[in-house]
């Protein structure tokens, strides 16, 4: 039985719907972290660390972006251009899926731990505010290739 056609999708639909899965992450992440760093300033006011911790995230993030995500939104562009009959949910492989879960709830879990701990809060701020920033960062490659265009070259 040949494959359902609501399912059917063109690649430019996978490559807005990978984009907007990296982008309300990297939002997401970017609260998160904030959020968390505001609590440890609540906690313990005027020290430093909330700001170097800043500082820290938006450098390693910046890294990250350049030499790890940016080089995956790629492969994965290319991954969705090279797809014969692309369907709704091949955006990202079903590994990514699997890894984002596992993210997500080692993520939460982290946040939920960290609570009224100054220091865990200004770690797990840092990481999510790196990985946010990585992943806004690495988020141009979605305009640098045109993944939105009607045809992508």
């Amino acid at each position: 039985m040949a494959g359902l056609p609501v399912f059917v999708a063109s690649a430019r639909s996978l490559n807005f719907l990978a984009a907007f899965v990296w982008y309300v992450g990297a939002l997401a992440l970017l609260v998160k972290g904030s959020s968390l760093l505001i609590e440890a300033e609540a906690l313990n006011p005027r020290q430093g660390w909330p700001w170097l911790s800043v500082a820290v995230s938006l450098a390693a993030g910046g890294l990250k972006a350049r030499f790890l995500f940016s080089r995956s939104c790629q492969k994965n562009l290319d991954r969705i251009a090279a797809l014969e009959e692309p369907r709704l949910w091949q955006f990202f492989r079903p590994g990514f899926f699997a890894a984002l879960a596992v993210m997500i709830a080692t993520g939460a879990s982290l946040s939920r731990l960290a609570h009224g701990d100054y220091a865990f809060l200004i770690a797990v701020a840092a990481l999510d505010l790196a990985i946010g920033t990585a992943l806004l960062a690495s988020g141009q490659v979605f305009w640098k290739q045109k993944a939105f265009a009607r045809s992508r070259s």
